[in-house]
């Protein structure tokens, strides 16, 4: 049910709202606003990131209202500000309201201490060239923190607003100094002119081209993992991230669009509307054109709206018309000038109108907030009451699992009592009977974070409305690749007790024959990186093996003696101290000679030369799958990658290189006949070569290439769209939408490509993309069944990926190709394919 309408609001109410407020002449030790501080007024030009900290710092140091402090900082070293505003009062107990509203998410022990305060959060500027963000920012901060305001001096008495002004740094201060080069003192607002065309990558993501607006609930980046952190300090009751859409849309605030994830409360979308309808009498008052309620919906958990809905805040997104092509000023399609000022003005309305509404309602904002934890560990919402994740072999995966729930602030613990449940299994799909064993982990759906525990760890995401901005799921167990229960009862895990640490030495310790270690996880690749940027020389196992009655699969690293000793000089104390540092498990083997399986000197014994790797960057590549490759390499591997620029590309550039790896992208104009034939040729005399997505397609263009296109079967016509409604016309082109669902896939684990990884295989599908078998050489991953075990795919575009190729590999001369027509390595969570990942840089072609 939607609030009642509230009365219209008199113009000198909206002007004090939208207008700068207006100070007195100040001291040199005073106070000042932005345009007396900078030099310039706010909407003149970009404020550079530095001296959006400078001013930020100014105004903790001038205003009774305004404390801040640096809560982390970027991957490029820039400082990540939190400034926190309220009534001076407040202040002086501010960690007693800050413990306050943790007591009441049930994440601090004990009853709240003061009267019911509410906590706003403003985020400004998670996509860096989104750029009016910042400047609104700075604006409002003023609002807030001027002593001679008044009226916001009312807000805060009952409000504490925790304003972040510039979430992503990096990526704004790539926009801004390209931006700045590419015009004069004046801007030209004709579409045409090249500041409103930014070069690959655009400012839009971080330093390694990730969308933090879609990082929240997998904490992949550096700047997420401080902001979770310091969200977690608060746990604010109402969140605003502010974004910038198309330069011909209006402006976009709440309440959001269907379809709504089922796990949002009455209260949560009621409240929506209260705040959209005070931003609506501003706007109404000025003339300024707005939209509701459409295409941004809250479903995927990831956003800067939707992760604090599932943490109990009411979460809203705000988007300005304009983004990077704006710049200072730009001609929109209907003739009129929109100008950076124009877009700050809306921003910093719809800021102080959310503060306004908040406070007005703190009282019931604070109560809701705390009726939703506690509900949460009273009655927890859903069929499943516990979650189960089974330990693997080692344990890497499990604990890395593990990690990402500590990040959320999840509660687990571990199964020290075997017993018998029965519950759904996320592998088969089924209900079964199965015996809990020791180290399991164990997530009981009573406790704080309930809501975002089922959202996260569910076998199977409630989609009620096809219609998504986003995928459709992204189950953690099916994204780390363990096996997991979902059970209809409560158990309760021993959450004092962890699995004992994985790195232990058995066998020979003193100078075996050879160090042998299961190859199991990233955690494994991790560690082979390390072996090798050591110097060490590295084999695998092709084939199980068994070696002083162990036995191994295939995959396990073996470290040999024989070839390591004239190398490192320290061959033992270099592989137990790495060992140790990558909590790796090590048999000390007193021979090579295996009771099953080859032995170690066998020729089907892989061998590991540390391979010089190197990634296209640059157009054709979307910024976001080279990002991908990049950050893997950087930050989840630890291993060296060289980035070659796609637009300077030439043969010579792949002297030296051993595996080259094509990320997703357009190459229909990039893959000239010269190029095909220069990357053909390297492939032959060794190279081996990682195709992925859509460089997947290009690739079946290219003759020397196995790679065909599968056409599906042509169907009967679904009706003539002459006798169907326009409406309905929409609903049926979902019938061939994939935005993202995960697929149970045939693995073959004995090829090097499916090492380390139990069958089946689940693939996040983004596309219909569909290739038949491959003829010349091996269909190591092939879609088992065309519907997905969660999420939504329409029923054309699962025909036509119906019995399909997903990833394998072709010899090629004396190199190799690897496919991956799904992406892997999938914002950065994917675990288990970045397993699959890794064996296509380490083992295929060495076997």
């Amino acid at each position: 049910m939607r609030p009642a309408v509230r009365p219209r609001l008199g113009l000198a109410v909206c002007a004090l709202l939208v207008l700068p407020v207006t100070a007195l002449a100040q001291p040199s030790d005073a106070l000042q606003s932005p345009a007396t501080f900078l030099g310039y007024a706010l909407g003149e030009q970009f404020t550079p990131h530095h001296r959006v900290v400078d001013y930020v710092r100014h105004v903790a140091e001038h205003s009774p209202r305004v404390a801040h402090r640096r809560y982390g900082t970027s991957v490029e070293g820039r400082p990540l500000l939190l400034a926190t505003v309220t009534a001076p009062e407040n202040h002086d107990r501010i960690e007693t309201l800050r413990r306050d509203n943790r007591r009441r998410a049930g994440l601090a022990d004990g009853p709240p201490q003061a009267e019911p305060t509410a906590v706003v959060w403003l985020s400004y500027g998670v996509h860096g060239n989104e750029s009016v963000s910042t400047e609104a920012a700075l604006r409002t901060l003023y609002a807030l923190g001027n002593p001679q305001n008044e009226r916001t001096g009312t807000w805060l008495g009952n409000t504490v607003v925790l304003l972040d002004p510039l979430l992503n740094p990096d990526g704004r201060a790539r926009y801004v100094q390209w931006y700045k080069r590419m015009t004069g003192d004046q801007p030209n607002a004709r579409p045409a002119a090249r500041e409103h065309h930014e070069p690959w990558p655009g400012g839009r993501t971080n330093h390694y081209y990730f969308d933090l607006n879609r990082d929240w609930a997998w904490g992949t980046q550096p700047e997420t993992r401080h902001r979770l952190d310091a969200y977690h300090r608060w746990m604010p009751h109402v969140h605003v991230d502010f974004h910038e859409m198309g330069v011909n849309e209006p402006y976009y605030f709440a309440p959001g669009a269907a379809p709504y994830h089922e796990n949002l409360t009455e209260w949560q979308r009621d409240f929506q509307f209260t705040i959209g309808r005070n931003h609506a009498d501003y706007f109404d008052e000025n003339g300024w054109l707005y939209f509701t309620e459409e295409v941004f919906d809250l479903f995927y958990p990831g956003y800067g709206d939707t992760w604090p809905l599932f943490n109990g805040a009411i979460g809203m997104t705000y988007e300005q018309g304009g983004s990077g092509r704006a710049g200072r000023a730009i001609v929109t399609a209907e003739g009129d000038t929109l100008t950076l000022l124009d877009r700050l003005r809306r921003h910093h309305t719809t800021g102080l109108s959310t503060v306004e509404a908040t406070a007005d309602h703190h009282e019931r904002v604070v109560r809701q907030f705390a009726d939703y934890y506690a509900s949460a560990q009273e009655a927890p919402p859903g069929e499943y009451q516990t979650y189960v994740v089974r330990r693997d072999a080692q344990g890497h995966r499990l604990a890395a699992l593990a990690d990402h729930l500590d990040r959320q602030r999840i509660r687990y613990g571990y199964v020290t009592d075997p017993q018998t449940v029965r519950g759904r299994s996320y592998r088969r799909g089924e209900t079964e009977q199965a015996r809990l064993q020791e180290g399991d982990l164990l997530v009981n759906a009573a406790q704080p974070k309930a809501r975002l525990a089922k959202v996260l760890l569910e076998p199977k995401t409630t989609i009620v409305d096809s219609l998504t901005y986003d995928i459709t799921a992204w189950s953690l167990p099916y994204a780390y690749g363990l096996e997991a229960l979902a059970l209809p009862e409560s158990v309760a895990p021993d959450t004092g007790a962890a699995p004992a640490s994985p790195a232990s030495m058995t066998g020979d310790t003193d100078a075996p024959y050879a160090y042998v270690t299961p190859w199991t996880s990233r955690a494994d690749a991790r560690f082979a990186a390390a072996l090798l940027d050591e110097g060490l020389r590295l084999r695998f196992a092709t084939e199980s093996f068994t070696v002083d009655d162990r036995s191994f699969e295939p995959g396990a690293l073996i470290l040999t003696r024989a070839g390591n000793t004239n190398r490192t000089g320290r061959f033992d104390a270099a592989v137990r101290r790495l060992a140790e540092a990558h909590d790796q498990s090590l048999h000390g083997a007193s021979t090579g000679f295996t009771a099953q399986g080859p032995d170690f000197g066998s020729d089907n014994v892989g061998f590991v030369e540390a391979p010089h790797v190197a990634a296209l960057s640059g157009a054709p590549t979307s910024p976001s799958r080279a990002g991908e490759v990049w950050h893997f390499f950087d930050r989840q591997l630890d291993y060296p990658v060289t980035l070659l620029p796609a637009d300077d590309f030439e043969a010579s550039m792949l002297d030296n290189v051993d595996v080259l790896v094509l990320p997703s992208g357009e190459y229909s104009q990039w893959l000239t006949d010269g190029r095909a034939e220069a990357l053909t040729g390297w492939v032959r005399q060794g190279g081996r070569l990682i195709a992925m997505g859509a460089a997947t397609d290009a690739l079946a263009d290219q003759g020397a290439y196995a790679l065909t296109r599968k056409t599906a079967d042509a169907t009967d016509a679904a009706g003539d769209d002459a006798l169907t409604s326009y409406d309905a016309q929409t609903r049926r082109r979902l019938s061939g939408a994939t935005p993202g669902s995960i697929h149970r896939v045939r693995l073959d684990d004995s090829h090097p490509l499916g090492f380390g990884l139990e069958p089946p295989y689940f693939t996040l599908k983004r596309s219909d993309d569909a290739f038949a078998y491959l003829d010349s050489g091996h269909t190591v991953g092939a879609l088992e069944a065309p519907a997905p075990v969660d999420g939504f795919m329409g029923h054309e575009a699962q025909r036509a990926i119906d019995d399909t190729f997903l990833f394998g590999t072709q010899p090629l001369g004396d190199g190799q190709v690897t496919y991956f027509v799904d992406n892997p390595l999938f914002r950065g969570f994917w675990y288990n394919g970045q397993v699959l990942f890794a064996n296509a840089v380490f083992f295929v072609g060495n076997g």
